[in-house]
C-alpha cells in the first residue's frame, strides 16, 4: 500500500491517516517510550529517506507514523537497538511491498515468518532477540510481540482502532472519530480532563456527556489524574 493509494480515497479520515497530528510527547506516552526515543526514530527515518511523507521533522506524527512507534516501543523493551528494529523494518517493507509495514494486517499474518528469514539472512545477536530460533518460534514471537497485535482492530487491512490501554480499558485512538484523539465512546479524554481541571466532578461530567463512570475515571486517569482522586469524586 503506498501513501497515493491511501491518499487517492475520498473519505476525509484516509487522509487524516498522513497528517501531523500527533507530537512527539503524545506518542512517546501512548507507546510506552521515552520522546528521546521517538525524536531518535523519526529523525533517523527522515535521514535515511523512509520517511512517510516529506513535512520537516518538527512537525507532528501521522497516524501512521504513530502505529509504527508503537511496535518499535515493543522492540525497544526487548532491548533491541534501534539500527536494527529499522533494518527489520526496511525488510519487511521490501518483502510486503509497503511503505509502512508495521500498519498493514499482513504484518500481523506475516511477520513472524519475515523475522525468522531476516534472522536468518542477518547473523547477529540482536537479531536474535526479535524473534526466538527453532521449534518455539513462532510460540516466542507470539509471547514477545503478540500483546500489542491485540490493542489494534485491523479494518481495510491496516491497524485502524488502537486500544491504548488494552482491551479492558475504553480508551482508544481511531482517525476517524475525534480526528484520532484519545478518546472514550467519541469524546477526547483531553474534554474530560479540562472539565475536571474546571472544578467539575465525576457526576456533573457523567449527566453532560452522558458516559458512565467508569469510562470518566479511565479517561482522567488516562490524563494523568490520580486514581484516588478521581474515585474521590464519584
Amino acid at each position: 500500500m503506498t501513501s497515493s493509494e491511501v491518499k487517492s480515497k475520498a473519505a476525509p479520515w484516509r487522509r487524516r491517516l498522513y497528517l501531523p497530528a500527533y507530537q512527539v510527547k503524545e506518542a512517546a506516552r501512548y507507546a510506552g517510550v521515552s520522546s528521546r526515543t521517538v525524536s531518535y526514530w523519526r529523525n533517523e527515518s527522515g535521514k535515511e529517506g523512509t520517511t512517510l511523507s516529506d513535512r520537516p521533522l518538527r512537525d507532528g506524527l501521522s497516524y501512521y507514523e504513530l502505529v509504527e512507534v508503537a511496535f518499535v516501543a515493543t522492540f525497544r523493551k526487548l532491548d533491541v537497538p534501534l539500527k536494527r528494529i529499522r533494518k527489520a523494518r526496511d525488510y519487511a517493507a521490501q518483502v510486503l511491498n509497503s511503505e509502512c509495514p508495521f500498519v498493514e494486517h499482513k504484518w500481523m499474518t506475516e511477520g513472524p515468518r519475515l523475522l525468522l528469514d531476516f534472522r536468518a539472512a542477518q547473523i547477529e545477536a540482536s537479531v536474535g532477540r526479535l524473534v526466538a530460533v527453532g521449534e518455539r518460534g513462532q510460540a516466542d514471537w507470539q509471547e514477545i510481540i503478540w500483546r500489542r497485535f491485540e490493542q489494534f482492530d485491523y479494518a481495510d487491512g491496516i491497524a485502524l482502532v488502537w486500544h491504548l490501554r488494552g482491551r479492558d480499558n475504553p480508551v482508544l485512538i481511531d482517525p476517524r472519530v475525534s480526528f484520532g484523539y484519545p478518546m472514550v465512546n467519541g469524546i477526547p479524554t483531553w474534554v474530560l480532563k479540562g472539565r475536571w481541571d474546571a472544578g467539575e466532578s465525576v457526576p456533573d461530567i457523567k449527566r453532560d456527556f452522558r458516559l458512565n463512570e467508569d469510562d470518566i475515571h479511565h479517561a482522567l486517569q488516562f490524563e494523568g489524574v490520580s486514581v484516588d482522586a478521581v474515585r474521590g469524586a464519584s
